[in-house]
């Protein structure tokens, strides 16, 4: 197998020589030297700062082929790049002597916006937030949502197959694209921007690209399916005795709310505290004082009266004991206010420094089982640090996140940070889960994805992988560590 036999070194040629032969193949307009490619090459929190040959910008997709095939002459590998808001280092390069990243930032046209058919086709580095509120416009609805949104670009969330808060109604990024158009490593060009809803004919080539992390081709523009625009919604803020009793409401919502039900998130009583601690001004209507809290949120046009359903649903959960205290949004202010507690929670988070963030699932029925004793776990191994365990109730999705000892130095730091992630990792083995529900694999995840891959899958993806881009230009280290297997 021809995979992991590497991009080929560039020979003897320094790395300004290397950007130098870019900008004289490529011009001056697509290519950003020095200073200026610093930005495109730090996560997103900040915790890793890298570099790269070049930062690569085209305007159109034809220009992004010329980018992949000008590296490919030189041995360089290519970094795809949308907004750069991955938590995995899935776009930041990882051997910047040899490493060109490609920005799709300027390719943020959409190119149509069809009412009728309810589809769009939109270039890869539109801002999500951008799309949506464009498709509002016309009337219609785009599910994806993301706390990254106004940052975030949709070919990067179609690469990393992103979930959100809206998955149980909506379903993953997957769920929303009817067609793609890519750039394979050789610079062909993948035309697959179809609408339809039906198409058998064969394997469906477009799902290759979707959560591969740009290490098959590089996302240039996506068809998308579009729905109505929910001309109601309702959304509240519950109190609870328990994580038990959560998922117990979860089932009853589901029964009662069915398929209207867009959002069911489960916090923890710390929520409060740091949400007040990143967003000092914004209001809590509750204080923080119980074990468990759901935000729950409801949508739906036409003859459906969602504010009625939202009072029936709670009248029920307060009369059986369920719910304990709540609170339901009177005003769209209000209720972005509700979900700015769920954001603050995570800014909050940060501002407290360097730790552990995970993106786990595990079965719906086990979540309040898988949590307990991974939270007993991690405590018994760092009695100094702080579990936030928060997610999306609908899909089994818990980011259990780890706030290592405050006086710990960085070195010690990071240690604690590595024994939190392994006595998680233990435990989500026992309860057969998964280490990425939404973020992806990425170079972050890598060693931890690999020694979990059955041989028969791990197999599939070097095929994969060997069969599309036999030189591994795109996207070297992500994912999967090429060479390593190569080698044997």
């Amino acid at each position: 197998m021809r995979t992991g036999e590497a991009v080929k070194q560039p020979q003897a040629q320094t790395k300004e020589a290397l950007a130098q032969a870019l900008v004289a193949r490529l011009g001056e307009d697509v290519v950003l030297l020095g200073d200026q490619v610093a930005p495109y090459c730090r996560d997103w929190h900040g915790d890793v700062q890298s570099d790269a040959v070049a930062v690569l910008r085209p305007r159109t997709t034809q220009s992004v082929s010329d980018c992949v095939r000008a590296a490919a002459e030189l041995g360089l590998g290519v970094v795809p790049q949308g907004g750069n808001t991955g938590l995995v280092l899935g776009g930041v390069p990882d051997t910047p002597a040899t490493q060109v990243v490609v920005s799709l930032e300027r390719m943020n046209r959409v190119r149509s916006l069809d009412a009728d058919d309810f589809s769009a086709v939109v270039e890869a580095g539109i801002v999500l937030e951008e799309f949506k509120n464009k498709v509002a416009q016309a009337g219609l609805y785009f599910p994806l949502s993301l706390g990254a949104q106004g940052s975030c670009r949709l070919g990067g969330n179609v690469a990393t197959n992103a979930g959100g808060v809206n998955v149980l109604r909506y379903g993953m990024t997957r769920e929303l694209v009817l067609g793609l158009e890519v750039v394979l490593p050789d610079g062909r060009i993948f035309e697959g921007l179809s609408r339809l809803r039906k198409d058998n004919r064969g394997i469906d080539l477009k799902q290759l690209f979707i959560g591969a992390e740009g290490t098959l081709g590089i996302i240039t523009a996506v068809s998308v399916k579009l729905m109505p625009a929910p001309e109601k919604t309702a959304t509240a803020l519950l109190a609870l005795s328990s994580l038990e009793d959560v998922i117990a409401l979860y089932r009853h919502a589901r029964r009662q709310c069915c398929d209207l039900m867009s959002a069911f998130e489960f916090m923890p009583p710390e929520a409060f505290v740091l949400a007040a601690e990143a967003l000092p001004d914004l209001p809590l209507p509750l204080d923080g004082s119980h074990p468990a809290y759901a935000l729950v949120e409801i949508s739906g046009s036409g003859l459906v009266d969602i504010d009625a359903l939202m009072a029936a649903f709670l009248e029920e959960g307060f009369e059986n004991g369920m719910v304990l205290d709540g609170v339901v949004a009177q005003s769209q202010a209000q209720a972005r206010n509700l979900w700015l507690i769920r954001e603050g929670m995570n800014e909050g988070q940060a501002k407290r420094g360097k730790h552990l963030r995970t993106d786990v699932s595990v079965a719906l029925s086990a979540l309040p089982a898988f949590v307990a004793e991974a939270e007993a776990a991690v405590m018994a191994a760092l009695p100094n640090a702080l579990c936030v365990s928060y997610g999306h109730v609908g899909d089994g999705n818990v980011h259990l996140n780890v706030l290592p000892d405050p006086a710990a130095d960085g070195p010690q730091t990071d240690a604690d940070i590595y024994t939190a992630k392994g006595a998680i990792n233990a435990v989500l083995d026992r309860f057969d889960g998964s280490i990425s529900a939404e973020h992806g694999i990425g170079r972050l995840k890598r060693t931890d994805f690999e020694a979990r891959l059955p041989d028969v899958r791990r197999d599939m993806l070097l095929a994969l992988k060997d069969a599309l881009d036999p030189a591994s230009t795109m996207n070297p280290g992500c994912q999967l560590d090429l060479l390593r297997n190569a080698a044997g």
